[in-house]
């Protein structure tokens, strides 16, 4: 559960150099929390939805909150308010679009599973995210690996679908504590660059371009560390994914002039959503690439996530 400060700036500076910061400074929610849970709220208001994590008892916390109140079928009740909240700056190029983030963990830190009340919880799908930036599931675990997969794992004994999603960084920490969770996850849905980092399987080539000739061995091997349901990689050219039966399909990205994108961030979380509310309307895995795609454009588009 994130503030975002979004920052238009001129360009990307090299290291030394200076960059303009031009008006249009917006903040709004971000994370995966409210991200994925606002926008399946967004697509179905009749979808009842749990959140679960921690704000600070700060001035953010209550624009979280306030801005998460708005979806009625949210329920709010057991988020935890302790510390300081975490916070993004959001560095977006003006003219490409594209971001660097810079992000300070705050109470998203110490969400951990004591945070969670089985028993309150009547839900089908659990979907947590971002595995490498909440520090205390992070931990190791000597039975389990790390402390996200121990989660997981009790999440699946009570008959609850998993689900989860990977921030992107650099460093070596994705073979660490990516694989230990996704030996009980079902759903697995990330971008091509942790996907990457995650199997070792080159998905760009020296020039950037996708090779999307690879992404069935990537799928392959993200389904052999364990995940049981439907592994998927999205990009800015689609979705790709591999089924429980191990049958690969894809879905090419809906076509947005470039001077029609509004801006990038939370595209990925809107696809997220996409995928996941397929899910649990019991659709194919290509109707929830298509989804993912829908949910993707629309917010690049409108800044509003639809199905339609």
């Amino acid at each position: 559960m994130v503030v975002d400060i979004l920052y238009p700036v001129l360009n990307h500076p090299r290291p030394g150099e200076l960059t303009t910061i031009q008006d249009g400074i917006e903040r709004a929610t971000g994370g995966a929390l409210c991200n994925v849970i606002g926008n399946l709220a967004a697509i179905d208001g009749t979808l009842p939805l749990t959140a679960l994590g921690r704000v600070g008892l700060d001035a953010e916390g209550d624009f979280i909150l306030d801005s998460m109140r708005r979806h009625k079928n949210i329920d709010l009740s057991m988020i935890r308010r302790e510390g300081k909240t975490a916070f993004t700056a959001v560095m977006e190029d003006a003219v490409s679009k594209e971001r660097t983030f810079y992000a300070y963990s705050g109470a998203n830190a110490l969400f951990c599973e004591d945070d969670i009340d089985w028993d309150r919880i009547g839900s089908a799908f659990f979907h947590i995210g971002y595995i490498l930036i909440l520090d205390a599931l992070d931990q190791s675990d000597a039975e389990y690996g790390t402390k996200m997969a121990r989660l997981l794992c009790h999440a699946q004994e009570r008959g609850i679908r998993t689900s989860v999603d990977v921030v992107s960084e650099t460093g070596d920490r994705y073979r660490r504590l990516v694989p230990p969770a996704l030996k009980y996850t079902d759903y697995c849905i990330i971008n091509e660059i942790e996907a990457e980092q995650i199997t070792g399987v080159q998905l760009r080539d020296g020039q950037g371009r996708l090779v999307a000739a690879n992404m069935p061995e990537a799928l392959h091997v993200i389904r052999n560390f364990g995940v049981s349901r439907w592994s998927v990689i999205h990009c800015p050219e689609g979705g790709y994914g591999l089924s429980q039966q191990g049958e690969y399909t894809s879905h090419p990205a809906v076509d947005i002039p470039p001077g029609s994108i509004k801006r990038k961030v939370g595209a990925g979380d809107a696809f997220c959503a996409g995928v996941l509310y397929a899910a649990c309307q019991n659709k194919s895995l290509e109707e929830a690439l298509k989804w993912g795609n829908t949910a993707a454009a629309s917010l690049l588009q409108t800044g509003v996530v639809s199905l339609s």
